[in-house]
């Protein structure tokens, strides 16, 4: 599969490295690919993986990660051109500077307004409630933590789900694209048990069935 990352930071430097790792080939974007922090990048991911700017790493992928700070995604997804067919996974956050709440919910979401923001991509939005330390192992004494995704395609959706189960995730379909409009709260939330309730960085949420 070709995948590619905006936002080469914690959350898609570790996805990215992982896919490239299980033999996809991942195109990191950077406005300087030639840079240090991306040439260690590419060092760490293998043989399978390269460096490039947003428009080359969008138009050479099918799939499309989207993991940048909420502040710069509107300018990314410009940056990154013409979108349409692709399968864009949105996993950004829209909260305040200050983590005290969201820029985006109740009536919209996040993800909603990125697929305003690229029309025609296949917006999925998935790989935004936990951290990157998670999804680096998911595994915790032998139970998968638990990855919702949403979207409105379903083949785009599949995909997703494949890419999180692959990862070691419980993947599971939360419904159509309106739905970031609680995903994006659940993420406040562990990072509220993470950084406010004491948790720390290393748990997760699993979905338990009867």
């Amino acid at each position: 599969m070709q995948i590619g990352i905006i936002g080469s930071g914690n959350v898609g430097g570790t996805l990215g490295k992982r896919w490239a790792k299980n033999g996809h080939n991942v195109t990191f974007s950077s406005r300087d690919p030639k840079s240090a922090k991306m040439t260690s990048l590419m060092a760490d991911a293998g043989t399978t993986a390269r460096a490039d700017s947003v428009a080359a790493a969008a138009k050479a992928s099918d799939v499309i990660l989207l993991a940048t700070p909420w502040p710069a995604t509107k300018s990314a997804i410009a940056s990154a051109a013409d979108l349409s067919g692709k399968l864009l996974i949105d996993a950004t956050n829209p909260l305040l500077p200050d983590l005290s709440g969201l820029e985006v919910g109740s009536t919209s979401s996040g993800a909603e307004q990125v697929a305003g923001w690229a029309p025609g991509a296949r917006v999925v939005k998935a790989f935004n409630t936990v951290g990157f330390n998670v999804m680096a192992n998911p595994q915790f004494d032998g139970r998968r933590a638990v990855m919702f995704y949403c979207g409105d395609d379903a083949d785009a959706k599949r995909t997703v789900g494949q890419l999180a189960s692959e990862l070691g995730f419980d993947a599971q379909d939360a419904g159509p694209l309106k739905q970031a409009r609680l995903l994006e709260p659940f993420a406040l939330l562990w990072i509220t048990f993470a950084l406010v309730q004491g948790y720390g960085r290393d748990y997760a949420f699993q979905l338990i069935k009867r």
